[in-house]
């Protein structure tokens, strides 16, 4: 029997995901579109994965320049998400009228998000209908901080210095659940396990 795509897409849209914007940048052209399928893979070496529908017109510019940044969004960029979703003017001739820095591999880094993670591709596999990117993380950062890999290329660095003083406000991820975008409740927190259990929970 085959799987019913609709279930497929409810049974899926019942697992929390961030909302993150991949971008990408060959010879001046830039690239991005949003991201659910994101998530870690090692911590030696670091490396993160993404996956990228096999019709994005990003695709073979990733694929050109052989590097991406994860931009993982807030709760006040939702447009940016949408527009990045969407196949539009907006987005594919003027990058959602995004501004934004560089730091390790050239691909962009938008101005005020949550946090994100700049990576050199250093695998492909295929996916079905996607492609599987394996990443190498060359420098990421969240309000405050920033860091590069060990022998990291700083020459496309334009990064704004922050004054650790006076670090940025805390900011709150974007999230999306059942086909809806959420906002995570500010009020309850509860440690987790990691610090007991690291094995299984990362």
């Amino acid at each position: 029997m085959a799987i019913d795509t609709n279930l497929f897409r409810q049974v899926m849209g019942r697992f929390p995901t961030g909302v993150t914007v991949v971008t990408t940048n060959h010879q001046g052209t830039l690239g991005g579109l949003t991201v659910s399928a994101f998530c870690s893979v090692s911590l030696e070496p670091p490396l993160i994965l993404i996956c990228v529908d096999l019709t994005s017109n990003t695709l073979p510019l990733i694929r050109e320049s052989k590097a991406f940044a994860v931009n993982m969004l807030t709760n006040q960029q939702e447009h940016l998400s949408r527009c990045f979703a969407t196949h539009s003017q907006e987005r594919f001739e003027y990058f959602c009228s995004c501004t934004y820095h560089t730091a390790a591999t050239g691909a962009p880094i938008l101005d005020d998000v949550h946090a994100w993670i700049d990576a050199r591709v250093v695998a492909e596999y295929p996916g079905g209908d996607h492609a599987i990117f394996l990443g190498q993380i060359e420098a990421l950062g969240t309000a405050g901080q920033v860091t590069f890999s060990d022998g990291a290329d700083t020459s496309q660095n334009t990064l704004p210095t922050s004054d650790p003083a006076h670090p940025a406000d805390e900011q709150h991820p974007l999230a999306y659940y059942r086909g809806e975008y959420r906002h995570l409740a500010k009020h309850y927190k509860k440690p987790s396990l990691t610090a007991y259990y690291d094995e299984d929970f990362e």
